[in-house]
């Protein structure tokens, strides 16, 4: 399997299963309905980790942009592949986020807040203010790169560090979730935005453009900070 493809499958994973558990806990006669933070945790970190499972052996599975830049910026990734990456990345995202459409295309209509369908796709602040939001997407993504590279360092039974990595972005979310809904991923959150965009999903509203430069522009900084204190203080 080729760079782009894994890349894209892996991500395409990721959003189908992550953006999925918000639908299932958020949208009107679903059977997950108001089912609460802890299942929408614990659906993110289990699409991380088969997400890795499937992806890893082919491109590492980083299926995060600001992953790929901060592994780039300390020299642990070649910069050539960076935008091959990042491309099956977005691609992946978007087709992820067209499938949990498809899965819950008869509770669009019967869910009237516009809001609850674009926290489907994308994260948003419980709080609006944009250096506390951009500072909680920061910090998120610098722990996500300071601890990955702790758990890349370490020696596991064969197959579990997936399982592992899964666990770790659950604690993010219980932790550190609350602010913002903790994109820490710009694909993650740029592609599925995109996709409610573009999909015909009945009285979507908008896609709060205003906001989307944050999960964007955040986890790739406090990514290449979070590596570059790994690589500076440990590596």
């Amino acid at each position: 399997m080729d760079l782009f493809l894994s890349e894209l499958i892996g991500t395409m994973i990721l959003t189908l299963f992550g953006c999925g558990v918000v639908a299932n806990v958020l949208l009107e006669k679903s059977k997950g309905q108001n089912g609460g933070w802890i299942v929408i945790t614990m659906g993110w970190g289990f699409a991380v980790a088969f997400a890795v499972y499937v992806a890893g052996q082919y491109s590492g599975a980083h299926i995060n942009p600001a992953v790929t830049i901060a592994l780039a910026t300390i020299g642990a990734f070649p910069w050539a592949d960076v935008p091959i990456y990042i491309a099956g990345q977005m691609s992946g995202a978007l087709i992820g986020a067209t499938l949990v459409y498809l899965v819950y295309a008869a509770h669009w209509e019967p869910t009237k807040d516009s809001d609850l369908k674009l926290a489907v796709f994308s994260t948003g602040p419980a709080v609006p203010h944009t250096l506390a939001n951009f500072i909680c997407e920061f910090i998120g993504t610098a722990i996500l790169l300071f601890v990955l590279l702790g758990i890349g360092a370490n020696e596991f039974s064969k197959g579990l560090n997936p399982l592992i990595v899964g666990f770790f972005i659950v604690a993010i979310g219980l932790s550190l979730g609350g602010p913002t809904g903790y994109a820490i991923n710009p694909a993650r959150d740029l592609g599925p935005r995109i996709a409610h965009l573009i999909l015909p999903i009945p009285g979507k509203g908008s896609s709060n453009w205003g906001y989307a430069w944050i999960p964007v522009v955040a986890p790739i900084c406090g990514g290449v900070t979070g590596a570059l204190l790994y690589k500076t203080l440990l590596g």
